[in-house]
């Protein structure tokens, strides 16, 4: 039985997420659809976003409008933004999700690894929010949601380039609040904990890493995919409608 929450105001909502082909983004896509949204997203990984789709089709839902795309490609993800609007109408909610954790050390840091981390990051978040902010002012209201993280509020060690992005993304997530909030749209970030996708768990999750986890956390449960979707759902919805500016912490009380 299902006890999460519908949000009747999603219902044909135009939903834009990019990166959502895995992770978390693929929960986002599917949390979308379940609500009755239009959804389109991009994505680098074609197998994997094209089996989300059939998946969510075969569920009876409708298909999500995938589009290749490296999102450090700013006119290729704008392009893309703009495909999806002209299928489905104007982007109500637009939902910044891509990004890569890459470990990497200051130490071996080069400019031009600098720039390929900013640019997946961070740059892409102010660029697709440039592409859907005429088609929310028409329609006088929008969400646009901004997936940060908490590893900039603890200086997570191994990944600096990263970390100093997703503290920017606070940042840009207050200028564009102030910015659009005459026209009714409203920006907000999300900041995820440690989310149990695939990749966190073959890469990263050991035994030793999972108790220091629980030993840091309120509450004694792993984070995954559908516990920020969830979130995000509700920062697009209605229910949030005089919510803008904030950040939102999902980390099982680890911060």
């Amino acid at each position: 039985m299902n006890t999460t929450a519908i949000y009747p105001s999603l219902r044909d909502r135009v939903v834009f997420v990019s990166g959502g082909g895995s992770g978390i983004g693929a929960s986002l896509v599917g949390h979308f659809a379940r609500q009755g949204a239009r959804v389109g997203f991009v994505d680098i990984a074609d197998e994997s976003s094209r089996t989300l789709c059939d998946d969510l089709e075969r569920q009876g839902l409708p298909r999500p409008h995938f589009e290749h795309c490296d999102v450090r490609d700013v006119a290729a993800l704008q392009a893309a933004i703009a495909r999806v609007a002209a299928a489905f109408g104007d982007i109500d909610v637009l939902v910044n999700n891509a990004a890569n954790d890459e470990r990497h050390a200051l130490d071996s840091l080069t400019t031009e690894l600098w720039q390929q981390l900013m640019d997946v990051n961070l740059r892409h978040h102010a660029f697709a929010a440039q592409a859907v902010i005429e088609g929310m002012r028409r329609k006088r209201g929008g969400s646009i949601i901004n997936l940060s993280s908490v590893t900039w509020l603890k200086g997570t060690p191994g990944l600096p380039v990263y970390v100093a992005a997703k503290a920017a993304i606070v940042g840009l997530t207050k200028a564009l609040a102030r910015e659009f909030g005459a026209d009714g749209i409203r920006v907000n970030a999300l900041l995820p904990g440690w989310v149990m996708t695939e990749r966190q768990v073959s890469r990263w999750l050991t035994p030793e890493a999972e108790a220091r986890l629980m030993q840091n956390q309120c509450l004694k449960e792993k984070l995954y995919p559908e516990d920020i979707a969830r979130m995000a759902l509700f920062l697009a919805a209605d229910d949030s409608r005089l919510i803008s500016a904030q950040s939102f912490i999902v980390d099982g009380g680890a911060t």
